[in-house]
């Protein structure tokens, strides 16, 4: 038994007593630690199996007698990346002649007759080509200050020079596009006088990467710590 002068056993060994706030906190700490690891392994591996699932999916387009389920017996994940492959590249030989590039005016012009599909089709077009063709990609990553001086955006210069509204304004201006976190294929173009942009050394991944994670991954600066 415990008398008046005895010493409780936690303080005579000289550590403090958890409390329970303490004790949560603690869980909390070790929560939050194992979600930083889980949820970006979990992402990935959606994401990959997403794509994976749709490549095999484009299996579908092939007679069902030549599907390897039909072939072999059997289903092979992974397949429909060889063949997604082989018919992008097979279809990019085939648009690129004269008669390919007809065929494709034919349907895109059918296309545009179609209101909703219009929207779409033009949308997706657009953003494609303005990302994947060189004349027409991405050119530098630029500090603009928008939507008012003082407040300053990322954007990413997409035309040196807008000919007709740069003689018509009396300077040149330059095409910049403004994507909004966390979305980088939606976003809005304005045009800015070149002495107003600051150019920035970032990368066009690293300045995409930072507005899907709104902020929360920032390039390091200068640009060679990657090397580090």
């Amino acid at each position: 038994m415990n008398g008046p002068g005895a010493v409780r056993p936690e303080l005579a060994s000289g550590q403090p007593t958890a409390t329970p706030a303490r004790r949560s906190w603690s869980l909390r700490r070790y929560l939050v630690a194992g979600m930083l690891v889980w949820l970006p392994v979990l992402a990935t591996v959606w994401v990959v199996g997403f794509i994976l699932d749709m490549m095999d999916r484009t299996l579908l387009l092939l007679p069902e007698r030549l599907r390897p389920q039909a072939v072999l017996g059997f289903a092979i994940p992974g397949l429909g990346i060889v063949f997604a492959f082989v018919l992008v590249l097979v279809t990019g030989l085939a648009v690129t002649n004269l008669v390919g590039r007809r065929l494709v005016a034919y349907w895109e012009e059918l296309l545009q007759r179609i209101p909703l599909v219009r929207s779409v089709y033009s949308g997706v077009k657009s953003f494609t080509e303005s990302v994947l063709t060189t004349q027409h990609s991405f050119r530098q990553v630029v500090a603009v200050e928008y939507p008012r001086p003082g407040i300053w955006s990322i954007g990413f210069v997409t035309a040196d020079n807008v000919a007709e509204v740069s003689a018509k304004a009396g300077q040149e201006l330059v095409c910049v596009f403004i994507s909004p976190a966390p979305n980088p294929t939606a976003g809005f173009i304005i045009l800015v006088p070149r002495a107003q942009l600051i150019p920035l050394e970032m990368s066009v991944d690293a300045a995409m990467k930072m507005i899907v994670t709104c902020g929360v991954v920032v390039p390091p600066y200068p640009p060679a710590a990657h090397g580090q």
